[in-house]
């Protein structure tokens, strides 16, 4: 052969070794191909036992049956060939044969392709059963088409009898010479037809399980980067608001063609009647701020407000913001647990903020105090803005709250005359006196101690 012709045919031969190699040893086809063809095995047997009873009748009824004749002798082998059939049926129904069903199919096939050649055998002549092998192999390739390797198996089976066997024995076939080219074409040809129509089935069941195994990748990922932004977003907005926001994202996907088109987003807006605010802020942050690495400013508030956010969370409250060293948290919103008296959650936040700061103070070794102020009261409370959007409150109790923490005093908490009234029964209130208000005038306050 010509180097140049067999260089072509050798990538070829190690390109089908490869790709064959690959299949079987990746777990998922592997796995679908053996269940592939445990369920497929059974069809196809459940189909020989059909067939074979066909037959059976048949040279019943129209045969010679009587002993010794040719059809007592096939009725005979058929039989065989049903019990062995209806075996494999039941073994492979169990464990073992879900385990192996690729043995099963190359005993079930000789046992069906070689009992008739044993049979002509022992009448010493050589039977081709052309028809027999060809509806065998035909019956395999089609309702089993994976695992090429195993149709070759069970054919060379077929053909090393056939020809082995009789050429050891001497026996012919009564119509033409045992290595008649035309039958032996046929033959081959007839069983590469077959071999290549499993294996381009299973080449295409390999892309397909692929490329459905790539698309369950990447919707996994895309769920992983939604999870991330709804996350996002729930770190940023209380959990209902951010589900209305989520909603409307979705509706408009649903609804539109094309996603960059710019739609208007539905106001989120909310009257509460009953909400009490609290603002805090670290006295003299900023002039700390001036004298120590911008760095070591970071990581201070950053330890001080995550211990705020996980009291908000421990009382069931709801953060909104940050500004500078100033913090705010609100109760009474619709948060997915609110807690049920938000004005004493309020206020056993901001005594556990004051205890926090102490702590803090001293581990830092530096002087840091903090100022609160409370008050409850109606607001209005909604989304604004369409990038970097925020979840805020407005109203004239969020301003008096306000009022309370920038008129009061280091290590205080200056609460309204509302929030006594609230909390006076179980709490320990000192009145502060009339205290002159921006915006408001001369209003009664109290200093928050403890509980009682």
């Amino acid at each position: 052969m010509d180097k140049k012709a067999e260089l072509p045919l050798r990538q070829y031969m190690r390109a089908v070794v490869d790709w064959w190699m690959r299949t079987c040893r990746h777990p998922d086809y592997a796995e679908w191909q053996r269940q592939f063809m445990a369920k497929r095995l059974l069809l196809g047997l459940w189909v020989a036992v059909f067939v074979y009873l066909t037959f059976i009748i048949l040279r019943i009824t129209q045969g010679d049956t009587t002993a010794g004749s040719s059809d007592r002798l096939w009725v005979t082998m058929a039989a065989i060939a049903e019990v062995a059939i209806i075996s494999a049926i039941v073994v492979l129904n169990t464990p073992l044969g879900h385990r192996y069903p690729g043995r099963i199919f190359i005993l079930v096939s000789w046992a069906i392709t070689l009992l008739e050649q044993g049979l002509a055998t022992l009448e010493h002549r050589a039977s081709t059963a052309e028809y027999l092998w060809t509806l065998a192999f035909l019956v395999q390739a089609t309702l089993i088409p994976v695992r090429w390797p195993l149709h070759l198996i069970s054919q060379l089976g077929v053909l090393a009898y056939y020809y082995g066997v009789n050429t050891f024995l001497g026996l012919t076939p009564e119509n033409h010479a045992l290595w008649d080219l035309r039958h032996t074409m046929y033959i081959v040809w007839f069983c590469s037809i077959c071999n290549v129509s499993v294996a381009l089935y299973e080449t295409l069941k390999y892309a397909e399980l692929g490329a459905q195994r790539a698309l369950y990748q990447e919707q996994q990922a895309l769920r992983r980067e939604k999870d991330r932004s709804e996350q996002l977003l729930l770190n940023i907005l209380p959990e209902t608001i951010a589900k209305q926001l989520m909603a409307q994202q979705e509706k408009v996907r649903r609804a539109s063609l094309d996603d960059s088109l710019d739609y208007p987003r539905e106001l989120i807006a909310d009257h509460f009647a009953d909400a009490t605010i609290l603002f805090a802020d670290i006295v003299g942050f900023t002039q700390l701020s001036s004298r120590i690495p911008a760095a070591d400013v970071v990581a201070i508030l950053n330890t001080i407000f995550s211990e705020f956010d996980a009291l908000a969370e421990e009382y069931q409250l709801e953060k909104i913001k940050t500004i500078g060293d100033a913090y705010m948290v609100v109760g009474g919103l619709p948060i997915e647990h609110p807690a049920q008296d938000h004005v004493a959650a309020i206020a056993d936040m901001a005594l556990d903020m004051q205890k926090a700061m102490t702590t803090f103070s001293e581990y830092y070794n530096r002087p840091l105090r903090i100022r609160i102020g409370i008050n409850t009261g109606p607001v209005v409370a909604g989304v604004i803005g369409r990038k970097k959007f925020i979840y805020d409150l407005w109203g004239d109790a969020v301003n008096l709250a306000s009022r309370m923490e920038s008129q009061g005093q280091p290590d205080c908490i200056q609460v309204t005359q509302s929030v006594y009234e609230r909390l006076r029964d179980c709490y320990i209130l000192k009145p502060r006196g009339i205290v002159a208000i921006k915006g408001k005038g001369d209003l009664s306050t109290y200093w928050l101690l403890g509980r009682k």
